[in-house]
Order: structure tokens, then sequence, then C-alpha cells
């Protein structure tokens, strides 16, 4: 068992560094001509392919052929911002795409891939991993980055696509596209028809990338298709609404939706409030010409950050089956407008126009400990049992009681830390995605697989004797098969620990993850049937170095739970 010696954590620089995503400083200046230049000499092999837009250069490493910084659709800078990106122009010629474009622009110090330059407003980029140009269609399996909407990017060093592409002959694209204010301000109702697409930019811009996809994935070894979407965290929730969103459904085939459950995203109401809060900050008026397009990038992310302190993003972890509710003004999400985004992602009922699309959904058992290690609360892993109580009592109030007796009973042998893990994490992963599961599985359509990823870190929270389990975005390392990927210099690390099995628990990810794209079923080589779920057996992947299936896991709780729902 190691305890590892980790630098101080606080939540930007942890998020810079770990699955939810890269944030940095500021750079305003459109996708750099360095970054993905005209054709140069090079010493190094390389592969030339012909889009629909003109030529693309890429490298070859060994079995393995990268293109990376791609464009997808125009500049969404100056008189385009806050709206639908406008369709890439052709060029002439061969275009080099061997380093990553701009993270969109976010907020915090820099801490990116290997090469990636400052973050843009102009971020529109994509990177894709194929293992030959060759024209033969395979899977392809199109990454959504977390970040929460707010931070991240497709290029983070633990989300590289080689070995997916390498190892089971798919084609890995991943995506940038705008984040925060950027992404998600919602001026319709306030500043008419010219903004009729704000408020889900962000969202259009991951339709977009898939539209590209589409019309050029064929010349990278591609299946346009047979695609499949998906992410984690906020990529999860990103993947939510692409599910729902009625101009994606042309683009894709099947989707996973991994912890990050986006049943509801934010109402319309909310979304202008949260407008003219911005408004406020910024001293301009409501009426006329609002004038954001004439205010710096850096200043909008200020007032970003300063409407975050005071309403927390406006977001919810512990809304239970609803997901990530935005409960409150003062964040920046999708949008639920009636024409973009029709209705929120999973409520009433699973979209209609995706009824005949494969979808994982799942979490990690224990999400949770990664927020609490993150803002360092080490009294909630050394937590005795009236310190548990105290706490739930504050959080849970007059349900308090009865969540903690059904726990206790379900779980008897957990120490008080591993029940508060287990009780934060059912409120903010778990129910969300049993209730994503219930609203697909009622279709009676294409089969929804559930899953919770059981193989846990053996890292030792410091100054503690717990353990850090299953955590939020430990995860993400097992299904790139990343697990041995050395990590940066400049990167504290992964918090997967090191534990001997965890290369076998990466095989059958990766595994599950490869073989779903290529078919809509997973499974992986000498593991159980993975059996769609249903409301009568709930069956479940426990998705580990042995997996196994259970039938309605952790069923008291469940049943708990959805007794206390209004």
């Amino acid at each position: 068992m190691r305890s590892y010696n980790l630098p101080l954590l606080n939540r930007r620089k942890f998020l810079t560094d770990s699955s939810i995503g890269l944030a940095a400083i500021a750079a305003t200046s459109a996708i750099s001509s360095s970054r993905l230049a005209w054709a140069q000499p090079s010493t190094e092999e390389t592969v030339e392919v012909k889009t629909a837009y003109g030529g693309l250069r890429g490298k070859r490493h060994g079995d393995l052929i990268t293109f990376k910084g791609i464009p997808y659709a125009g500049a969404v800078s100056g008189r385009n911002r806050f709206k639908a990106a406008p369709p890439l122009q052709p060029w002439t010629g061969v275009r080099d795409a061997f380093t990553p474009g701009p993270p969109a622009f976010q907020p915090n110090k820099p801490s990116f891939g290997h090469d990636e330059p400052f973050p843009s407003e102009d971020c529109l980029v994509l990177n894709i991993w194929t293992p030959a140009a060759d024209r033969r269609r395979r899977p392809v399996m199109f990454y959504n980055h977390g970040g929460g909407f707010v931070i991240g990017s497709g290029s983070t060093w633990y989300q590289d696509g080689s070995n997916l592409a390498r190892e089971y002959d798919v084609v890995v694209v991943a995506n940038n596209h705008r984040l925060g204010l950027l992404g998600y301000l919602f001026l319709a109702d306030l500043a008419g028809e010219e903004y009729a697409t704000s408020g889900n930019q962000g969202i259009l811009d991951i339709a977009a990338a898939l539209k590209w996809v589409h019309e050029n994935i064929e010349a990278f070894g591609g299946d346009p298709q047979n695609v499949m979407v998906f992410g984690e965290s906020g990529g999860g929730a990103k993947t939510s609404c692409i599910y729902a969103l009625p101009i994606a459904k042309d683009y894709f085939n099947k989707a996973s939706i991994e912890s990050g459950h986006g049943v509801h995203m934010a109402p319309r109401d909310i979304a202008t409030e949260t407008a003219r809060m911005v408004l406020a900050e910024l001293g301009l008026s409501e009426k006329g010409d609002l004038k954001l397009k004439e205010v710096p990038a850096q200043k909008l992310l200020q007032v970003q950050e300063s409407l975050a302190k005071k309403s927390a993003m406006g977001l919810s972890l512990s809304s239970g089956r609803k997901g990530m509710v935005v409960s409150r003004p003062g964040g920046f999400t999708p949008v639920v407008d009636g024409t973009y985004l029709p209705h929120h992602p999973f409520d009433p009922t699973a979209p209609e126009f995706s009824r005949d699309k494969p979808l994982m959904v799942g979490s990690n058992k224990d999400e949770m400990a990664f927020f609490l290690l993150e803002r360092k609360d080490n009294e909630a892993f050394t937590l005795t049992e009236d310190g548990l109580k105290s706490r739930l009592s504050k959080e849970l109030g007059e349900n308090a009681e009865r969540i903690l007796a059904t726990y206790r009973n379900s779980r008897p042998s957990a120490s008080p830390a591993q029940l508060y893990v287990a009780i934060t994490t059912a409120r903010a992963f778990w129910l969300g995605s049993i209730e994503i599961a219930e609203k697909k599985s009622g279709q009676k359509a294409a089969p929804v697989y559930m899953y919770t990823f059981t193989h846990g870190s053996n890292m030792i929270v410091p100054g503690t004797n717990h353990r850090l389990g299953a955590a939020h975005a430990t995860e993400i390392w097992y299904k790139f098969d990343n697990v041995d990927l050395e990590p940066p210099k400049d990167s504290p690390g992964p918090l997967i620990g090191d534990d001997s099995d965890r290369k076998k628990a990466a095989l059958n990810m990766s595994e599950m993850w490869a073989t779903f794209a290529r078919t809509g079923h997973p499974r992986a080589k000498g593991q159980p049937a993975w059996p769609a779920y249903d409301t009568q057996t709930r069956a479940t992947m426990m998705i580990d170095a042995e997996c196994k299936v259970e039938n309605d896991p952790f069923g008291l709780e469940r049943a708990m739970w959805d007794s206390l729902k209004p």
C-alpha cells in the first residue's frame, strides 16, 4: 500500500491536471498558423490525406498516425462571438497537422499537454488517432473532454487516443469547443433573433465537429456510419446533450455517458437571469446593442469567475436523480431553449429521435472522494460515527437518520468515512445514472448498458489511513488504456495508484468501450457477458480486474432513495 507525497492541492491547480480538464490564462488570437501551418519539410515520416476542405499532413508513429489541431469550423471571435460557428473555409495545398490547436478560452494558469498552445476564443479544432489512413471504415470513438462546461481540453496527456486506436483498430477523435461564458451565455431573450443560438454555442460546436467527422473521417480510415460519442464528467453531461440535440442526430450512432449525468440543463429563465448578472457586472444596459462583442475576452473571464464565487457556478451536485441541476443563476451550461435543445436530455423522457442509438451510462464507486481530496477536507476521511451523523444532519435534514440507517444496514463493515463517500456519491452521480438508464430502457428500443467502475486506487489520502478508491476521473486512464503512460514533468501525476491489477482492469474497460464502439454491445475477453439494463433485473457491470454482473447492486439504498423522491 503506497502513501503518495502529493503537492498541495487547490481546485484550480488540481483540475488543470485532472479529468475535469485543462485550464489556462488568456490569449485571444485566432488559430495559430504556427500550430496548423502550411506544410514544411520534415525529417519524420508523414502521411497526407485529402479532406473536403483541403489537404492535411499528419505524422506516423510506428503503427499509428496522428493528425492534430485540425480546424472543423470557422472563427468564433469578434462578430461571431456568442453565435453558432460559421462553416470552415476551404484552403489550397496541404497543411501540417502535427501539434494540438488551442484549448477554449478559460481561466487559470497554463498547464497543457506536451506542446499545447495558450487558450484562444478561436479554439474549434480536433485531434485524430488512426491505425491507417486507408479508407477501411473503422469504428470511430469521438470524445468530449470534461471540465464542468468551463475548463478542459481534448489534448490532455492521459486522454491520448493512441492505445485505443492501436490495440482495437478504431479511430479516436477528441475535440475542443467553446466553454464557460463564451460557450453558454444565453442572450436570446434579451438581444433577439441575432443571438438565437446563444446559450448552446458550446454544444453546437460539438455538433459541428461531429458533422466534420461525418463528412471527412473516411479519409482517415474511419466509418462515418459507425460513430460512438463518449465523455466523462462535464464531457458526460455534454454527451447527454448531444444525445438530445436534433441537429446532431444524423452524425452519431451510439453514446456513453460517464460520471456526468445531464438529466437536466438550464431553463430559459435562469439562463436569462445569468445574462442580466453578466451585463450588470460589466455596467452594460439590457436595452439596445449589448456591446458584448467589444468586451475583451479576459474581462469576460473575470466576470465569469466573479459569478462563480457568488453562485458556485449555479450547479448543485446533490440533486439525486435530476443529475447536475442548474438550480440558480450564475453558471454557464447548455440551455433548454425549446429549439436547439428542445427539452431536458432525459426529462420527462429519453429523446425519441435517439431511441435506436445504444447507450452506456455509469459512474465510479467512490466519485466524491476526488472532490473531498481536492478541497483538502481531511476531516471527511477521518470521520467518527458522531461526526458522520453531524455532517449528514446538516446536509440531509430530517432524512439523515433514515438514510444513514439504510447505508449502515447495507454496508455493515464500512467506516464512517466510507459511508459518507457512498452517500454523497449516490446523490451526485449514481442516482442520475440510474435515472438515465431507466428512461432509456423504458423506450423498449436500443439497449442501455449500466456500469459501476469499482477498481479502486490504492493511494492513501495524505494525513489519513483512507484509500482513495474508485474516485471521480480515475477511470479515464483505464478506458484509454493509459495506466502505464508516463506523466509530463510538470504534472502532479495521476491518482490511480500503483497496484499490480490496474493493467488488467484497463484492458477490460478499454476493450468493453472499443467493442461497444464497434458493435453496440460492450464485452471483454474472459469477462462475463454484459446484459442490457431494465427495471426488472437492473443488471450492472462492475468493472475491475475481474469484472462481474450484479443485479440491482445496493438495491436497499436505491429503494430508499426512490422512496424519498418528491
